[in-house]
């Protein structure tokens, strides 16, 4: 018997998702894909995250979402603080030229993880038209950017989007020696000190794994994303004391 013809629904401007059970399976040539078009938008891309959706495409394509099962995720109780990793933060901290900030570079973050290479892949998802898309989300309060500033240059970070307790990881750059790491350390610890169970991941790779990720099914993850959209959102800002949740045994001083 033929296998029936996979279709793709289109979105129209303003057009609701599909049902996330309805994302391609296993056994199609991209699992995980939802839907097509659609809008670049702060109320889209608000709808999307708030039903596990994302989106992810190449120069050329259209807007396309997804919504993979399983689902890709750090639980920041799991977070693997490796031993050279701690010797880097633990110098990191020590140091009076290095500093985490939250926010102050937003678009220098996302610009710097678009431009950096990445292994096995001749190009970036996070187009032009992304950018510009993740730029209002943080001008309107939803998207932010970690960072990590040695001697005053950025020189590693991430972004990510926040809804309440919510937060979706998307992308992170290093142009220092296990900067994004030390950037991902710093967003474990301040969602351990404000009760944030879990960072999305979206996708499966060995780095993430190595960090502590783990693939959970996608009902478990959509049980645990409404949870946290129903808590406040914590004010986001470093503070020092957010060390104590990733080196206990460590002073406070950055």
């Amino acid at each position: 018997m033929p296998t029936p013809a996979l279709t793709l629904p289109w979105l129209e401007a303003g057009e609701a998702f599909p049902p996330v059970e309805q994302a391609w399976g296993h056994d199609s040539p991209m699992p995980g894909l939802l839907a097509a078009g659609g809008e670049l938008n702060v109320a889209t891309l608000c709808e999307a995250y708030a039903r596990g959706i994302f989106p992810w495409f190449s120069e050329g394509q259209p807007n396309l979402w997804w919504s993979p099962d399983p689902r890709m995720v750090l639980d920041v109780a799991q977070f693997r603080l490796h031993r050279s990793l701690r010797k880097t933060l633990g110098k990191f901290r020590q140091s009076h030229d290095c500093e985490i900030r939250f926010d102050s570079a937003f678009e220098q973050t996302i610009q710097a993880c678009s431009s950096s290479p990445r292994h096995g892949q001749g190009g970036t998802w996070i187009l032009p038209a992304m950018v510009r898309a993740y730029i209002e989300l943080h001008r309107a309060g939803i998207a932010h950017s970690v960072e990590v500033w040695t001697g005053g240059e950025l020189v590693g970070g991430l972004y990510c989007v926040s809804l309440g307790k919510a937060v979706f990881g998307e992308s992170m750059f290093s142009r220092q020696a296990d900067a994004s790491k030390i950037a991902l350390a710093a967003l474990v610890g301040f969602c351990r000190h404000h009760g944030i169970k879990q960072i999305d991941c979206q996708q499966n790779t060995s780095h993430l794994a190595s960090l502590g990720a783990q693939e959970i099914p996608r009902a478990d993850f959509l049980a645990r994303v409404r949870c946290g959209l129903e808590q406040p959102a914590p004010q986001w800002q470093f503070e020092a004391l957010y060390w104590r949740e990733i080196l206990p045994s460590k002073p406070d001083s950055t």
